[in-house]
């Protein structure tokens, strides 16, 4: 398994790690991801989501601004190339 991805035991679904704290300063990111992500594809502001997390630095707002899950295209990709894998 990639160390990009675990398990969600949740769900039994695949999840993205982002990164537990920011790169410039190391405060704490990680935690806030999921209600993040949750709240914006509700439709909430992303900026008031941010503001009542707590995340005021914009270091940090960065980081969860700008994450991108691209797993599924990856994965897409990888698929694929393994299908054009000619045997040996």
């Amino acid at each position: 398994m990639s160390p990009d991805i675990m398990p969600n035991s949740r769900r039994g679904e695949l999840t993205i790690i982002i990164p537990v704290r920011c790169f410039s300063c190391g405060g704490l990111v990680g935690d806030k991801w999921e209600e993040f992500a949750r709240r914006v594809k509700e439709g909430e502001e992303a900026g008031r989501v941010l503001d009542s997390l707590g995340v005021k630095r914009y270091c940090c707002r960065r980081m969860l601004l700008s994450h991108v899950e691209i797993i599924d295209e990856i994965l897409r990709f990888y698929e694929e190339a393994s299908k054009r894998k000619l045997p040996r």
